[in-house]
């Protein structure tokens, strides 16, 4: 997400035909290890990186007032797609099949014991049917950025382009990011791509530009059987929580310990 404050651009001069701007000498220095960066910026890696800023927001948001999170119900979830479908057209997402912000997969259990799992172009357009015999059962499981609130992408980024904001969600400043795809490693989600246009990292964001302005993130507004509720964690009264109190909850991957804000119900264990 492009933070619209500008950054000032710190020439460094050397022998080339011109200045070396922040970004090319920051790039040229990843390679070395992290802790030599950090001793050359004057002091360690974690404070040489300059917080990124959080991007415009409405007169009258107020961030520290919210805690945003979403649910999603696999067992409502009828593989159509169309959240996928919107994500894209709502962000931007390149159309090539193999950069989502989110994505629909298919679980299917074989009467063997082995599960495959397909995503053909994210679940857009659906899942044809594939004729095969000895499935015991399938189901579809939406997956996108699980906005950690222990994110390890936000300690990997060694410019701090990638950061939390007070209302819980994990942003990119692409303005800021260098594209050394640290994050995208570190995210154990796999829900990062850099972009080919922009050389930066990319995610699902909860469509924050919709969220400050008092709108569902898009995938939710689309859905057709209310797979995905979206709402705040931490208000009794949100459909959210209810969703919380009345359904059995599990999230991705807790033994990473880091506290997902993406909660499943009723989540077969097949699904990782």
């Amino acid at each position: 997400m492009s933070n619209p404050q500008s950054r000032p651009e710190v020439p460094v001069e050397h022998s080339g035909s011109g200045p070396l701007d922040r970004r090319d000498f920051l790039r040229q220095a990843l390679p070395m290890p992290l802790g030599l960066l950090g001793l050359a910026a004057g002091g360690n890696s974690e404070s040489s990186a300059a917080p990124a800023a959080e991007p415009a927001i409405p007169s009258g948001y107020k961030a520290s007032e919210h805690n945003y999170a979403m649910g999603i119900d696999p067992n409502r979830c009828i593989g159509c797609g169309l959240c996928a479908e919107a994500c894209k057209r709502e962000n931007d997402v390149p159309r090539e099949p193999f950069y989502f912000r989110t994505w629909v997969e298919r679980y299917a259990v074989r009467a063997s014991g082995a599960t495959v799992v397909t995503s053909p172009n994210g679940g857009i357009g659906g899942f044809p049917d594939s004729g095969e015999t000895g499935v015991l059962r399938s189901f579809f499981v939406p997956k996108l950025c699980n906005q950690c609130a222990h994110p390890p992408c936000v300690q990997v980024c060694p410019v701090g382009a990638t950061f939390q904001t007070q209302d819980g969600v994990v942003l990119v400043d692409t303005d800021y990011c260098l594209g050394c795809r640290y994050c995208i490693q570190a995210c154990p989600y796999g829900a990062r791509y850099l972009d080919p246009r922009t050389h930066s990292a990319e995610k699902c964001t909860f469509c924050y530009h919709r969220l400050v302005k008092g709108l569902l993130p898009a995938c939710v507004e689309v859905c057709p059987t209310q797979a995905r509720i979206f709402g705040e964690a931490t208000q009794r009264s949100s459909p959210l929580s209810r969703f919380m109190r009345f359904n059995r909850i599990q999230v991705l991957k807790a033994h990473l310990n880091t506290d997902p804000k993406v909660y499943y119900c009723n989540l077969d264990g097949e699904v990782r």
